[in-house]
This record gives structure tokens, sequence and C-alpha cells, in this order.
């Protein structure tokens, strides 16, 4: 997607340990226009998917997953990172790693809001050594959902989480795959 490649030039930073910084676009402050037009590209690249549901995880995906499900005309569920006490009934629940926080913890999801019945659409902002997606498509399994496939905006092409979940024989489009980065520069796959 060429405008989203032009604004990560434009307005992306990268910073020590291969982190990629566009919190001016994507992830704190949103360019909702920009949104909108890659949520507009997943519908197009999933449109022969009989998606129900949009599953993303807390927090950057979330605003990415609505604006996406607008054109897909389901709703968004996402799993959270913390358990509250409105947090209540089963739930599923799965263990990731994240790449930017450099931390572990448990993703959990409502048994109320996906089960056997949905085709579901994975969508995140990054993809990086894949842990985040491992762990939604480990609650999508559990739930016996049927797995549509992995909408990402932004994937590391020089991490293993593309090989991984392509691996796994998950449908996985990604917006913007960069092959290399430095920091003076960034190189993406065509």
């Amino acid at each position: 997607m060429d405008l989203l490649k032009e604004r990560i030039l434009k307005d992306g930073t990268v910073k020590p340990g291969n982190v990629l910084k566009v919190d001016s676009f994507l992830n704190h402050q949103m360019d909702i226009q920009l949104i909108n037009e890659i949520g507009k590209e997943f519908k197009r690249l999933f449109s022969d998917c009989p998606v129900t549901k949009i599953l993303t995880i807390e927090a950057s995906g979330i605003g990415i997953a609505c604006i996406a499900a607008q054109y897909f005309n389901v709703p968004v569920v996402f799993a959270k990172k913390t358990h509250t006490i409105n947090l209540d009934g089963e739930t599923y629940s799965a263990r990731v790693q994240s790449f930017t926080h450099q931390t572990v913890y448990d993703v959990i999801l409502s048994k109320k809001y996906l089960g056997p019945e949905d085709h579901v659409l994975l969508i995140d902002d990054f993809l990086a050594n894949g842990c985040a997606l491992q762990g939604l498509i480990e609650i999508v399994n559990e739930a016996g959902a049927t797995l549509e496939g992995a909408g990402i905006v932004i994937e590391k092409g020089f991490q293993s989480g593309g090989k991984i979940i392509r691996d796994m024989g998950v449908r996985l489009e990604s917006l913007a795959i960069i092959d290399s980065m430095s920091d003076s520069s960034l190189t993406f796959r065509n």
C-alpha cells in the first residue's frame, strides 16, 4: 500500500533495537483518513472471506480493527491484557510475549463473544516475532471458530513472525513489509 509506505518514510522513526515508531499517525495519535484507507484495503484483500468477527489485541490494534470492521459490517472483539472485575464468566486465554514492551502476559477474551459459528479475521498494527498473532490464533482455535486470515498494517519482514504465521498455514496479508531497517533508512519488500 503506497500511501502507507510513503507515510512511514515521511513520519516514522527508527529507534535502537529495531523499533519503528509510527505513533504520530498509527498507534498513539491516529490519522483517521489513513486508517480509513487501511480499512478499505483489508476489505479488498479479504473480500472473498465470510468474516463474522474481527479480533485484535489491546490496545493499538483496536482503532484499526474498528475502522476495518465498518467495511465488513461486523463487530470487533479484542483480547484484554489484564483481567478486570467487569470481565465475568468463562474466558479464553493465551500467553503472549510483546516485542515492543519486552514482557510476557496473558491475553483474555470472554467466551460470550467468540464461538464455533464465527469466521474470524485477525487485525493488528505490527507483526515482529508473531507472538501476539499466535496468541490470538490459539484463542480462535480454543473457541472452535474458523480463522479466515490475518491483516497486518506493518510487518517486519526481517524478523521471524511472518514466516512462523505463514508456515502455520494462515493467510497473512501485510500492507507494508519492511525488509531492513537502520537508523538512517528502511527498505520495503515489493
